[in-house]
């Protein structure tokens, strides 16, 4: 059983009395006839104290509904009351459900997992192969999003010459959206009979995808006008019809770094360079977080070659179907139904591998 009354936790790395104190203290501090005379900290406390309940009071109702199911189903004779007994499965099978979706929740504690995430894609070896293929799980990702109730806003997209993309940015606003899709960042190594070869043969393809956490605004990220290269050019694809007749595209690259960014979604060259910059602070202080984090390497330096030997997923559509995580060993047979967004499973066993190793 996830839930545990007895100790209070969820999955092992969630302690509830943790969540209870802090609330407590708080509480107290609001209770304070001072409490005001600080309005942007009491504003702070306030928003931190919602948090809290918005932690608590779930935990509260699924253990409250657990001991009483517990009770119930001490008192009812399944031969004796069949229909009591069947409202009883169904209340237990909606408790184990809302108890699953809670256990997720705490998995996604991370100081940046509560914000909105930028998420790209970049073909790696395999050509004219691999651009279409990084259109693909482009189109993948955009499904997730739209099934999981995230607002999708595509911010750069760079077609290839022939087919599927040169790169694409993808934006994703809702809650915790950077805490579900990090377990993406990796590569993705596609198998299939290719639709570009004559004579039908099987490719290998690969594609990367990063993603960052969307930086709030009052975030300090200090960037300096001589670390940055900043090019202008005409934007391509499904923009609107402006775009072929004006330079409105930015492509920012942080030359320290080696970080590029780049935006065409707007007619204004102005506000495109306004998002770009945006999206550069953001890579900038997932870069960042990583060195305070003192990983061995930097965000843009755990880039590993996108070829074989480094995927973290394959998706095999001949000889057979078959995606497999290689990070869980997760396996789906259903491959379509993966392309067309159905990526929860992959996000989930991931989380609770991440959780429980930390």
């Amino acid at each position: 059983m996830i839930c545990q009354s007895e100790s209070r936790t969820f999955g092992g790395t969630f302690d509830i009395f943790d969540k209870e104190n802090e609330l407590l203290k708080l509480e107290k501090k609001m209770a304070d006839g001072g409490f005001w005379d600080n309005q942007e900290r009491a504003r702070e406390t306030i928003s931190v104290s919602n948090i809290l309940k918005g932690w608590i009071q779930p935990w509260r109702e699924l253990d409250s509904k657990l001991l009483e199911l517990r009770e119930l189903g001490e008192l009812i004779n399944s031969d004796e009351d069949e229909e009591l007994h069947a409202e009883w499965v169904r209340e237990l099978e909606l408790l184990v459900v809302k108890t699953g979706i809670l256990e997720l929740k705490t998995m996604l504690q991370g100081e940046d997992d509560h914000r909105d995430a930028l998420l790209t894609v970049h073909p790696g070896a395999g050509g004219l192969e691999s651009q279409d293929w990084a259109e693909m799980l482009v189109r993948m990702y955009r499904k997730w999003g739209e099934q999981n109730g995230f607002t999708i806003n595509v911010l750069d997209y760079q077609p290839g010459e022939e087919a599927g993309i040169k790169s694409a940015t993808i934006e994703f606003t809702g809650p915790s959206a950077y805490g579900y899709l990090k377990s993406e960042k990796g590569v993705h190594r596609l198998v299939r009979i290719s639709p570009f070869d004559a004579q039908s043969r099987r490719h290998t393809s690969f594609a990367s995808v990063f993603v960052y956490p969307q930086i709030d605004e009052d975030i300090e990220i200090a960037v300096e006008d001589s670390e940055l290269r900043i090019d202008t050019f005409r934007a391509s694809g499904a923009g609107g019809q402006h775009v072929n007749k004006t330079d409105s595209a930015i492509r920012i690259t942080h030359i320290p770094t080696g970080i590029v960014v780049g935006c065409q979604q707007e007619r204004s060259q102005h506000k495109n360079r306004a998002t770009a910059m945006k999206m550069l602070k953001s890579a900038l202080y997932e870069h960042a977080m990583s060195l305070k984090e003192e990983k061995r390497v930097a965000v843009e330096a755990t880039k590993t070659d996108i070829q074989f030997g480094h995927q973290i997923r394959s998706y095999v559509f001949q000889p057979y179907t078959m995606v497999n995580d290689h990070r869980t060993e997760i396996k789906v047979g259903d491959v379509q139904k993966v392309m067309d967004g159905d990526l929860n499973v992959f996000i989930e066993a991931y989380l609770k591998q991440f959780s429980s190793a930390n």
